[in-house]
């Protein structure tokens, strides 16, 4: 899945999504990123919703709070009404044929401060028919050990849910935490390539592939043979960026 941007943000984004439409892709599915419906309005009246649906792509995420003090402090409504938010926006999705992911935000942390409405945001998801649950670490400050016993306790509350993890690494574990969360049951991991990302970046999936591949025995649907390419298209990635390739980057820099 390639998560492009947020159709209506801005002009780049926009043009992003009317190029993307004409990509040949063997494997990929692409994905427009947004936001649950606003406080006290209609899904189906939502300019953001309305975006993503013009954008035509088969699958949606949408990132909704999850934490009790985001709702309350950043949204300024209530908990019930961030649940009626993400279960209108999600059924409004489905009933236009999209897959949809809910972004979790904030889980980990929402989860430590009240578990009970952190697992019910997951669950009222999935009631409105989301396809997946991404759990983010939004802050970046969950530790393995944590990761592994979070998501554990929320399958036992929840055992049909197909969840995912969306590691920052501003703790410097963000691939340590993908594989506490891989290991405890999750089946998707949001990364990109090089960790590149906001604050300290995200899980680096030059990293998770070949551990999950080589070491883990999973099927990523990226064979080894694919592998070979990883190196390449790390050191391509730092050119666009005007970035000097990190030597002792593990697989793929010169020293590894």
């Amino acid at each position: 899945y390639i998560e492009g941007g947020w159709p209506g943000a801005n002009p780049k984004d926009a043009e992003y999504f009317q190029k993307v439409k004409h990509l040949d892709l063997n494997h990929s599915r692409i994905v427009a990123f947004s936001s649950t419906r606003r406080a006290n309005g209609s899904a189906g009246d939502d300019p953001n919703l309305k975006h993503v649906l013009e954008a035509e792509t088969p699958v949606v995420t949408l990132v909704g709070k999850t934490w009790d003090m985001q709702v309350t402090d950043v949204l300024r409504t209530n908990l019930e009404e961030n649940l009626a938010m993400i279960s209108d926006s999600i059924a409004h999705l489905k009933k236009e044929g999209r897959t949809v992911f809910l972004d979790a935000e904030h889980f980990f942390d929402g989860y430590k401060a009240n578990s009970v409405y952190a697992t019910q945001c997951v669950k009222t998801a999935f009631n409105a028919g989301a396809d997946c649950v991404v759990l983010c670490d939004t802050n970046g400050g969950t530790l393995p050990h944590e990761v592994s016993e979070i998501v554990t306790k929320l399958y036992l509350d929840a055992p049909e849910a197909t969840l995912a993890i969306h590691p920052h690494n501003d703790g410097d574990v963000a691939v340590a935490n993908a594989l506490a969360a891989i290991t405890a049951g999750v089946t998707q991991v949001q990364g990109t390539i090089n960790g590149v990302g906001e604050r300290c970046g995200n899980a680096n999936l030059i990293s998770l592939l070949p551990t999950l591949v080589l070491k883990m025995g999973f099927d990523t649907g990226v064979t080894v043979e694919g592998l070979t390419q990883l190196s390449n298209i790390s050191h391509t990635l730092d050119e666009r960026l005007n970035m000097t390739p990190n030597r002792g980057a593990p697989y793929v820099g010169d020293r590894a």
